[in-house]
C-alpha cells in the first residue's frame, strides 16, 4: 500500500502542475488597473478647430514617460510636443503643434498605474471632418507576450517562496522545535528563501521591459534597470532584497546555533527569533502591499496593514502545511513529527483561517464594491473561484484534524514503542550482519587451515577436494595483498549500500506502521494539492483589475459618451444608438454603438464602436450595417464601414433618401462561425 502512494503522489503533482500551467497561460496579459475614464477631445468626436492639447483622465494616478501619450496625424507622424504633464488630479495632458490640418488623429497612451500594472490603449478624434488614417494600433497592448508570461511566473514563484520561507520557519519555531535538526525541513525553508531571492532579482530585471516595449532583448538594458530603480515598484523590490539578507541570518541562527543551546537558552532564543522573524516576515509582506492593490484606491491607510496580515496568515497556514507534509514523508523514523506538534499547528492554522476570512472580507468589499461585481467582472469571478478553493481546503483540513485526533489518541507510549521496535530491529539486523561476517571469516580461516593440512594429510571425499580447492585459491591470492584489498574495499562498499537501503526501508516501514499517521499524510497531501491551485488563483487576482475600478470606469465611460452624444445632438442633431449583443462563444458578448451625424436626409457620417461589457474597445473580424425604411419599402441599404482603429469603424457619405423611422441593423461577427444581428429603430430627418 505504501509503495503505491508514491506513484499516486507523482500523478497528483503532475495534474496540479498542469492545472497551474493552464491558469498561468490562460490568464493572458495583465489587466489594466487604471482605467481611462475621460478624454478631451472625446473618442470619435469631430471638432471644428484644432485643439491646443489632448488630455486623458484615469481612474487613479499613473506614471508617465516621454512617450506615454502620443498624438499621430493621419500619416502616422507625431504632432505632440513631448512628455505629458499632470494638469489636475488624475488628468494628464500633452500639448499639440499649432495649425494642425483637418483629418482623423489617433491618440495612444502607455502608462503605469499606481498599483504597478502597465496600461495601454488608443482612440481617434477628427478635426473638421474624418479622414482615412494609416495608423494601426489594434495590436498595441502591454503586459503580454513572452515577457508578460515570464513576469507572471516570477510573481507566482515569489509568492510561493515567501509562503514556504515564512510558513516553514513559523511551523518549526512555534509547533515543532525538534524539526530544526531535520535535514528535509532545513532544505525546504532554505529553498523558499532561494526561490524568493531569485524571483525578486528576476522581476527586477524584467520590470523595465514588462512596462515598456515588451521585448526580451530589453531585459538586460541597464538604462531601463536604472529607470525601474527610481519607481515605487523598484524600491519595493530592492527593499525586499535587503530584508532577505536579514532572513538569511535568521535561517542561519534557527538551523545552526539553536540546536547547540540548552533548554533555558533555547527559550530565550525562541523569543528573540519569534520577534525578529515576525518583523522580517511583515516587512517582506509590506513590499507587496506598498506597490500593489492595497497602495491605491479606497482607504489605503487601512488596506495596507490588512494586506500584510492577509499575506502573513496565508504563509503561516499554507507554508506550515507544506512543512508538515515534508515532515510526515521525509523525517527520519527516530525523529517523527509528534502528535503534539500537529495539534499545535492545527490551532495555528485555525487562527490563520480566521484572520484570512476577516481580512479577505474587507478586501472583497474594497475591491468589488457591489454584489453584481462578483459575476460581472473578471476579478469577481476569480474571487468566487478562490472562495470555493478555500472552502474545499478547509473541508480537507477538517479530515486532517480527525486524523490528528486519532494520532494523538495512540499516545506517546505507542510512538515510543514504535521507535524502540525500530531500534531493536536495527540492532537485530546489525547482529545478524556481524554474525554473518564472523561466520564467513571463520570459514575462510578453516579453509586455509584445511588446505595447509591437505599438504600433510590426504583429504577424504568431496570435503577434502573442496578444502584443497580453497587452499589453492588462498595460495593464488597470497602473493601481494593488493587483490585482497581491492575485493575487500568493494565488498565493504556493497555492504554499506545494502545497510543504507535497509535503513531507509526500515524507516519507511516505521513511518507507515501507524495507520493514523498514514491517513494524516494522505489528507495533508490533498491539502497541499489544493493549496498549489489556490496560490495560482491568488496570483492571477493580484494582476487583475479590481471589480470596483472596472465598474466605475464603465460607468464613467457611459456617462461621458451620453453627455457627448446629447451635446452633439443639441447642436447638430446627431444620433447615437447603443445595442448589446451576444454572438455566443468565448468572447461573444459586447455592445455596438452607432453614431450618425447629422442624422438628416442626404449625406451623413457614420461611426460604429464595438466594446466589451466592461467598456473596453473590442476588435471583431467584421461589422456590417443595413438601413431600412419599412414604411416606404426602402432597403435594406447596406453600409460597409472601414476599420479605423481598435473597436472603431467609420463610413462617410451615408445617404438617407427620405425622412422617417429607419431600422438600423448591425451584424457583428466575433469569430469564423459566431455572428449576430441586432437592430433599433430611430427617427431620421
Amino acid at each position: 500500500m505504501t509503495q503505491a502512494i508514491a506513484p499516486r503522489a507523482r500523478t497528483l503533482v503532475l495534474l496540479l502542475l498542469a492545472a497551474l500551467a493552464a491558469l498561468l497561460l490562460g490568464a493572458g496579459p495583465a489587466a489594466a488597473h487604471a482605467a481611462l475614464t475621460g478624454s478631451d477631445p472625446a473618442q470619435g468626436t469631430v471638432v471644428d478647430t484644432a485643439p491646443t492639447q489632448v488630455s486623458l483622465t484615469f481612474s487613479e494616478k499613473v506614471a508617465t514617460t516621454d512617450g506615454s501619450l502620443r498624438v499621430l496625424d493621419p500619416k502616422g507622424k507625431r504632432v505632440d510636443t513631448g512628455r505629458p504633464a499632470n494638469v489636475s488630479g488624475t488628468t494628464y495632458a500633452v500639448q499639440l503643434h499649432a495649425g494642425l490640418p483637418d483629418g482623423t488623429y489617433t491618440v495612444t497612451y502607455q502608462v503605469v498605474s499606481e498599483d504597478s500594472h502597465p496600461v495601454s490603449g488608443a482612440y481617434t478624434f477628427s478635426i473638421g471632418a474624418p479622414s482615412r488614417t494609416s495608423v494601426a494600433v489594434s495590436g498595441q497592448e502591454v503586459g503580454g507576450g513572452v515577457v508578460g508570461g515570464l513576469y507572471g511566473f516570477g510573481r507566482y514563484l515569489s509568492y510561493a517562496g515567501y509562503i514556504v520561507l515564512v510558513g516553514g520557519a513559523a511551523f518549526v519555531l512555534a509547533c515543532w522545535p525538534r524539526g530544526t535538526s531535520v535535514r528535509a525541513v532545513q532544505r525546504l525553508v532554505v529553498s523558499g528563501w532561494l526561490a524568493l531571492t531569485a524571483a525578486t532579482l528576476f522581476l527586477l530585471l524584467l520590470r523595465g521591459s514588462y512596462t515598456g516595449s515588451g521585448k526580451v532583448a530589453d531585459v538586460f538594458d541597464l538604462n531601463l534597470l536604472g529607470d525601474v530603480l527610481q519607481t515605487k515598484t523598484g524600491a519595493a523590490l530592492v527593499s525586499r532584497l535587503l530584508l532577505l539578507a536579514a532572513a538569511a541570518l535568521f535561517i542561519a541562527v534557527l538551523f545552526g546555533a539553536y540546536d547547540k543551546r540548552d533548554d533555558e537558552e533555547k527559550r530565550d532564543l525562541t523569543f528573540g527569533l519569534a520577534i525578529g522573524g515576525t518583523v522580517v516576515a511583515a516587512g517582506l509582506a509590506a513590499s507587496w502591499a506598498m506597490a500593489e492593490h492595497a497602495s491605491t484606491g479606497l482607504q489605503p491607510g487601512i488596506a495596507m496593514p490588512v494586506d500584510v496580515l492577509h499575506l502573513f496568515a496565508v504563509a503561516t497556514w499554507l507554508g506550515g502545511l507544506a512543512t508538515l507534509l515534508v515532515a510526515l514523508y521525509r523525517a527520519p523514523a527516530d525523529q517523527p513529527v509528534e502528535a503534539a506538534a500537529v495539534r499545535r499547528f492545527s490551532t495555528v492554522a485555525f487562527g490563520s483561517v480566521v484572520a484570512l476570512v476577516a481580512t479577505g472580507t474587507y478586501q472583497s468589499w474594497r475591491q468589488l464594491g457591489s454584489w453584481s461585481a462578483f459575476t460581472d467582472t473578471r476579478y469577481g469571478q476569480l474571487l468566487l473561484v478562490k472562495i470555493g478553493l478555500v472552502a474545499l481546503l478547509v473541508g480537507v483540513a477538517s479530515i486532517s484534524r480527525r486524523w490528528t485526533g486519532r494520532l494523538a489518541g495512540t499516545g506517546a507510549a505507542g510512538a515510543r514503542a514504535s521507535v524502540a521496535a525500530g531500534v531493536g530491529a536495527g540492532v537485530g539486523v546489525g547482529a545478524g550482519k556481524t554474525a554473518s561476517a564472523a561466520s564467513g571469516s571463520g570459514s575462510a580461516d578453516a579453509g586455509k587451515g584445511a588446505g595447509t593440512g591437505a599438504g600433510k594429510k590426504q583429504g577424504t571425499g568431496k570435503e577434502g577436494a573442496g578444502k584443497q580447492g580453497a587452499a589453492k585459491q588462498g595460495a593464488a591470492e597470497e602473493p601481494g595483498d593488493a587483490g585482497t584489498g581491492a575485493v575487500g574495499t568493494e565488498r565493504a562498499a556493497q555492504l554499506a549500500r545494502q545497510r543504507a537501503a535497509e535503513d531507509a526501508a526500515r524507516q519507511k516501514r516505521l513511518r507507515d506502521a501507524d495507520p493514523h499517521r498514514f491517513g494524516l499524510r494522505r489528507s495533508v497531501l490533498a491539502e497541499a494539492g489544493v493549496a498549489v491551485v489556490l496560490l495560482a488563483v491568488t496570483t492571477a487576482l493580484t494582476s487583475t483589475e479590481p471589480g470596483r475600478t472596472e465598474q466605475d470606469a464603465k460607468a464613467a465611460t457611459a456617462a461621458s459618451s451620453s453627455s457627448s452624444s446629447s451635446g452633439t445632438g443639441s447642436s447638430s442633431g446627431a444620433l447615437t444608438l447603443d445595442m448589446p449583443f451576444d454572438a455566443g462563444g468565448t468572447n461573444g458578448k459586447g455592445v455596438v454603438s452607432v453614431d450618425l451625424d447629422p442624422a438628416r436626409t442626404g449625406g451623413n457620417e457614420m461611426h460604429v464602436y464595438v466594446t466589451r461589457p466592461n467598456g473596453r474597445a473590442f476588435d471583431v473580424p467584421e461589422v456590417k450595417v443595413a438601413l431600412t425604411l419599412e414604411s416606404k419599402g426602402i432597403g435594406p441599404l447596406p453600409v460597409a464601414p472601414d476599420h479605423v482603429t481598435t473597436g472603431h469603424w467609420s463610413a462617410n457619405g451615408v445617404q438617407i433618401p427620405l425622412a422617417g423611422e429607419w431600422k438600423i441593423a448591425v451584424t457583428v461577427r466575433t469569430s469564423d462561425i459566431d455572428q449576430v444581428t441586432v437592430s433599433k429603430n430611430a427617427q431620421i430627418g
